[in-house]
């Protein structure tokens, strides 16, 4: 990889990664359609512990709540919204984690196919864009209860659809159970955090038994891309939504999933 396509892609990824349009879908069609060759693992660590490194630092005085309120509940605390909704995060994660297990080689192989993309983008863009026009309450991420967790939970299984979006179908979900966008958006970035680090953790046990030649520089190049980028998407998209909506990400969904599908055919 030149330094263009580690910029441009680690740009794309942070900015991609927290908003409902799927970053898997983008970081496998940029180089398939500018013709780039694969980025590599290596750099899919990176970027991924830039994302990680993102929402860890904006949620930093939740995650800190979440983790002290948790602890004490483990060990005999009453719970609290804080240590609720540390459960709520951890039974959420489950439902992937048991489909990624189940799916991983059919994920890998079978489905990443730009038709595959298409379709995905074009249908859970219609899905998002039902869920936000048909929300009627305006609930918090802390009067969630377990049932509505394993939902979103079961959603973001489906993310490991190529061009679903993991943020895109656990708003969805959120939208659907009547949170705020913002609430949705919210839990959504709180969710991705065990997900984000399971997969890079997964990558990283992958690279060091590959033993490949690491380019340290375009390493902490796209990580810090990564993670800034990101960064800026998660305030920028926070601070939006309750203005703007779905239908601008509903819209960009479903031209790219018609544009991709006239370049097939």
């Amino acid at each position: 990889m030149d330094n263009t396509q580690i910029v441009f892609l680690a740009i794309v990824q942070g900015l991609t990664e927290f908003l409902p349009i799927s970053s898997s879908a983008h970081l496998i069609l940029v180089p398939l359609i500018l013709q780039w060759p694969d980025q590599g693992l290596v750099f899919d660590v990176a970027v991924h512990l830039g994302s990680l490194i993102a929402v860890l630092v904006y949620f930093r005085t939740e995650v800190v709540a979440m983790t002290i309120a948790w602890s004490r509940n483990v060990t005999g605390a009453a719970s609290s919204e804080n240590s609720r909704l540390a459960w709520w995060v951890i039974l959420g994660t489950i439902p992937t984690v048991v489909a990624g297990y189940l799916f991983k080689h059919i994920v890998e192989t079978e489905l990443r196919t730009a038709w595959v993309i298409a379709i995905a983008t074009i249908v859970f863009a219609l899905l998002l864009g039902i869920a936000d026009l048909k929300k009627s309450k305006q609930r918090s991420e802390f009067q969630l209860n377990w049932h509505d967790v394993l939902m979103i939970g079961c959603f973001q299984a489906l993310a490991l659809i190529p061009g679903t979006s993991r943020s895109g179908i656990t708003m969805t979900a959120g939208l659907l159970l009547g949170l705020s966008r913002q609430a949705a958006a919210r839990f959504s970035f709180l969710l991705s955090i065990p997900i984000i680090f399971a997969s890079g953790t997964l990558q990283t046990l992958e690279l060091l038994q590959a033993s490949p030649a690491i380019d340290w520089l375009a390493l902490m190049l796209a990580l810090v891309l990564s993670a800034v980028s990101a960064g800026i998407c998660i305030h920028l998209f926070l601070g939006l939504i309750e203005k703007i909506g779905m239908l601008p990400f509903v819209i960009y969904r479903l031209l790219l999933g018609f544009v991709l599908i006239a370049f097939l055919i």
